[in-house]
């Protein structure tokens, strides 16, 4: 890794790691996560399966609000405090500029996710649930998830306001959940042309249900290999996809 990208990278991690918000989210989606235990008891069923889905889906949401929250601001914030001038004034590329930022607030991700992971990870463990490591695994594919959404909030954020930023970000999210009802949707099209033009979109948007495992995890059953190895090919190529296309836009853009 080049020192320039490597700087940009430790930097933005700094800057990400000393918001309040941050903490603030973090503490909360610990608190959920623990609070699960008090559900369980609350709900009829198998009180581990219950905890297991509780907690598993709080980690996942703060988590998610981490990545946008801070990714929308990863560009437009050196913009508007024209600390960009500065950087760019040195031997650092704008290509290297966006991958650093990428970098940076992918290692905030990893760093949020495992303080979670790791206190719900020994939760269950000492709540009777033993070592599962489909909760690992689980936490795994969530991190491939929030990376792509790091990928797409750094897109919009190279480009527009932080207030369209998380307007688009968040669709894109609800939209990367609901990917299966175009299927469904292009199965009630009798128009050849309207089928593809729904074909086209549903490879151009994310899917993100593709790394959402937790009904396996929280229910014990086999996940296969292959559906996993390809999540991750999917997550990685789309990360550099939206990253190339990120770069693209943010060589052409002009700052004043």
């Amino acid at each position: 890794m080049k020192a320039s990208v490597k700087g940009i990278a430790v930097n933005t991690f700094k800057e990400s790691a000393r918001s309040k918000v941050f903490y603030l989210l973090i503490f909360f989606g610990i608190l959920f996560a623990l609070s699960s235990k008090l559900i369980s008891f609350l709900t009829l069923g198998d009180a581990m399966k219950v905890l297991k889905d509780t907690g598993l889906a709080a980690i996942n949401f703060f988590c998610v609000l981490i990545a946008i929250f801070t990714g929308i601001n990863l560009v437009y914030k050196e913009i508007e405090k024209k600390t960009i001038y500065n950087i760019l004034s040195k031997p650092v590329t704008r290509d290297e500029f966006i991958i650093g930022k990428f970098l940076g607030l992918g290692l905030t991700m990893l760093t949020a996710l495992g303080a979670m992971a790791g206190i719900f990870f020994l939760f269950v463990a000492l709540s009777g649930g033993g070592l599962d490591l489909g909760i690992a695994l689980y936490f795994l594919m969530l991190l491939l998830e929030l990376l792509v959404i790091v990928a797409i909030s750094l897109l919009f954020s190279s480009f527009t306001t932080p207030i369209l930023s998380f307007i688009f970000t968040v669709s894109l999210y609800l939209i990367g959940h609901v990917m299966w009802t175009f299927n469904e949707f292009k199965s009630y099209l009798k128009i050849p042309a309207w089928k593809a033009f729904t074909q086209v979109i549903y490879y151009l948007l994310p899917n993100l249900d593709k790394f959402n495992i937790k009904n396996e995890v929280v229910l014990g059953t086999a996940l296969d290999p292959w559906t996993l190895l390809f999540s991750v090919l999917y997550a990685l190529a789309y990360i550099l996809a939206l990253l190339a296309l990120a770069m693209l836009i943010f060589r052409k853009r002009e700052f004043q």
